[in-house]
């Protein structure tokens, strides 16, 4: 049988970490898992009795199917409030991934160029393998908390660059963007008329007072805002995502139309989620309140336990980077860490960390947390 070249490219061979984690499960060993990040490890559940009311509700008006391309109206009228923004302007997607597959197909061709911040995560290869834009990486500076190189960034444009992805919060470093970087993006967005594609899925997760600036809110000529209910709401399983489109009147009006064929060749959110929306804004802030309070407590015992001298330092989200000095391959201490100590955390070079990085999440069980980050602490 003859597959596309796509067919040969994807199924990778499983690198050396995760080969010694599968051996070592599938002796029955117990690890410590300092990588997902799940909230739900954390014990933090939105209520199920009020989830209940709301999805049942959810059932019976989405009994009769009528779709709509951008996603049911009264679903875009909680997210836009939400946002800032008017109904027309949001698009439901069923996650956050999905609406990056949009918006870099909506902006780009094959052999057009996005920036992506390095450090960053793997979506963004095999997005880019999907839809054929080449990847380019612009830095964030660890001397400087891991802020934007604004100069960097501006180096970096070239004739076929359409986009600029931003992550604030970002994963996996911690950092939440300052107001002058943003505003500095949005100046270069504005000079090069290329899009910002602003990930905020941990928006509501920042430490310290911090307030996560927002390209939405500058001059930008096309901001899309990506968030969801998976870490705000801890709903993973609802999948629902959205699209919040910000910017020049043309530019916003062309988007919409263009997204809105896009998502009715597909039509792929769940009617019944679609309509829980509503609910889950008006029920959900005193969860999300509760959640907050649990996840800072998270981050303090990662302060604690590692030290100051570390250099950990998130500032929002759920994840942080440390560097060590040990003579060791990051992937190799990994490797050592989860055959010797039985945790489980990533080489920055997964992330495309230069230097020696280990990166790890502070949100899960919070015994093993603090079980796991000593045993992180006592090998560095």
């Amino acid at each position: 049988m003859r597959f596309s070249d796509l067919a040969a490219d994807f199924p990778g061979s499983t690198n050396r970490l995760y080969q010694r984690v599968q051996e070592l499960r599938a002796a029955g060993t117990d690890l410590i898992d300092l990588v997902r990040g799940s909230v739900h490890e954390a014990g933090i559940f939105f209520p199920e009795s009020t989830l209940r009311d709301i999805l049942v509700d959810a059932a019976s008006r989405a009994r009769t199917y009528r779709p709509d391309s951008l996603g049911q109206r009264v679903a875009r009228e909680a997210i836009a409030a939400y946002e800032g923004n008017v109904p027309e302007h949001i698009l439901l997607t069923p996650g956050t991934s999905v609406s990056y597959w949009y918006a870099i197909r909506l902006l780009s061709e094959p052999g057009d160029e996005i920036l992506c911040p390095a450090p960053s995560y793997p979506l963004f290869d095999y997005i880019a393998r999907l839809t054929g834009v080449t990847l380019r990486s612009y830095r964030l500076d660890e001397s400087f908390d891991w802020q934007i190189d604004l100069e960097d960034v501006e180096h970096r444009i070239g004739g076929r660059t359409r986009a600029i992805v931003l992550i604030s919060p970002h994963n996996p470093t911690g950092m939440v963007a300052d107001r002058l970087r943003i505003e500095g993006l949005a100046d270069i967005a504005r000079r090069y008329d290329v899009a910002i594609i602003s990930d905020e899925v941990f928006r509501e997760f920042t430490f310290d007072g911090v307030d996560a600036a927002r390209p939405a809110d500058t001059g930008a000529p096309l901001v899309f805002t990506l968030n969801g209910f998976s870490k705000m709401f801890a709903l993973p399983g609802l999948k629902i995502g959205w699209m919040s489109v910000s910017g020049d009147d043309a530019a916003v009006s062309a988007a919409m139309k263009t997204l809105e064929m896009i998502s009715d060749t597909f039509l792929p959110v769940n009617e019944i989620a679609q309509f829980s929306v509503p609910g889950v804004f008006r029920d959900g802030p005193s969860f999300l309140a509760g959640s907050r309070t649990r996840i800072e407590s998270l981050r303090k015992t990662a302060l604690s336990v590692l030290g100051p001298a570390a250099g950990v330092r998130p500032m929002g989200g759920f994840y942080s980077v440390i560097p060590f000095d040990r003579d060791i391959e990051d992937e190799d201490l990994a490797i050592e860490l989860v055959t010797e100590r039985k945790v489980l955390v990533h080489p920055g070079y997964f992330y495309d960390i230069e230097g020696r990085h280990l990166v790890f999440s502070f949100v899960g069980n919070p015994e093993q947390v603090r079980e796991g980050l000593e045993r992180l602490r006592e090998c560095l």
